[in-house]
């Protein structure tokens, strides 16, 4: 059997969709009727935001920017005991509108919940932070290169609470593979995603596959990832694996460590203060777009970077303002063509969140 064969590599995703439903359904003896999402009624929806400007020096091309990079606004809350919903826009991502979120869930019986709509796929770790926890004004490569992905889909959900320290998720779903702004095409290979998560007091460990089709070529990744959060400081590593198939191009690997430290200070409005630092990097890695099925386009050139950084934060209630500031060292192969903002740059931004 060819193991490059499409058709060989989408069985993988089945079978672990298919394990992820035998294990979801397989509990009854502990799962109640009372539902996952259980909270106050209310259909008066719950509003949040964040809001992120920023200005960006570019240290090899002498050039600058301003931006609004989100102003994110998200309605949601629980319509009945076991049904909630969640929206979410983004009214202005660098000067553009897009409808990132909108989808439903129903809390099956206790522990176990099946959502429908437009959502991330549930996969990886970094790239699940929203704009008002970033740690980092850019994200790291992985989070927005290599898995950055939105689909239309469904899935289940499953959180076992084995201790009071312990708590063991899983979740899995299929999605179309087209873009999120086109929900009218009809297709005939569906894209998966599955995830599993552990923790274990201050610390979490998670792993999961993604298979996507953005175009002719089926793509397959693995990532896993550890995080430790012993108090004021949090450190995080996650690694991703990305294979193409039909040997269409060389697999990719894509890396993120980092670390941060806060603690509270008294200047002026500012009571937190926080230091970070993060190394990261990844092979070419191409986003599974080509001129035909065999051949890719690489979208990204190898590199590395280095991030070093300090934020402000008034804390007041549920309200947040960070003021943070990032320097970014880029380390590319000796001969590469480096884009105008693909270098070293000094990037200052505001978050507000609400």
């Amino acid at each position: 059997m060819d193991i490059q064969s499409d058709d060989y590599t989408l069985s993988a995703p089945r079978r672990l969709l298919a394990g992820l439903l035998i294990l979801l359904l397989s509990c009854p003896a502990m799962l109640h009727a009372d539902g996952t999402d259980a909270g106050k009624v209310n259909y008066v929806p719950e509003i949040h935001g964040a809001l992120r400007t920023r200005y960006e020096m570019d240290l090899n091309g002498d050039g600058s920017r301003f931006q609004v990079r989100n102003a994110r606004v998200t309605l949601g809350g629980n319509v009945a005991p076991s049904i909630n919903y969640f929206i979410q826009t983004d009214l202005c991502d660098r000067g553009k509108m897009k409808i990132l979120d909108a989808w439903g869930r129903i809390g099956i019986t206790e522990g176990l919940a099946f959502q429908a709509g437009q959502f991330r796929l549930p996969f990886g770790t970094d790239c699940f932070r929203a704009p008002a926890n970033y740690i980092f004004s850019n994200r790291s490569f992985i989070g927005k290169q290599m898995c950055n992905v939105r689909g239309v889909g469904a899935k289940l959900s499953y959180t076992v609470p084995l201790t009071a320290r312990q708590r063991l998720s899983v979740e899995g779903g299929a999605f179309n593979p087209t873009s999120i702004a086109d929900h009218e095409v009809w297709i005939k290979r569906l894209s998966y995603a599955g995830k599993v998560s552990w923790t274990l007091d201050r610390v979490s460990l998670a792993s999961g596959i993604q298979s996507v089709v953005p175009d002719q070529v089926r793509t397959n990744l693995w990532a896993a990832s550890v995080t430790w959060n012993p108090g004021r400081l949090t450190l995080e590593g996650e690694y991703m694996h990305k294979h193409y198939t039909r040997n269409a191009q060389r697999a990719s690997q894509g890396w993120v460590i980092w670390g941060d430290y806060a603690f509270p200070i008294k200047a002026g409005v500012f009571n937190r203060a926080s230091v970070q630092a993060r190394w990261d990097g990844m092979t070419p890695h191409s986003d599974g777009i080509g001129d035909d099925d065999r051949l890719l386009t690489i979208s990204h050139q190898a590199r590395n970077r280095i991030t070093a950084g300090g934020t402000l934060t008034y804390a007041y209630k549920s309200v947040r303002c960070d003021l943070r500031l990032d320097y970014e060292k880029y380390f590319y192969h000796s001969g590469a063509l480096v884009a105008p903002g693909d270098g070293d740059k000094i990037c200052a931004e505001m978050v507000i969140r609400f």
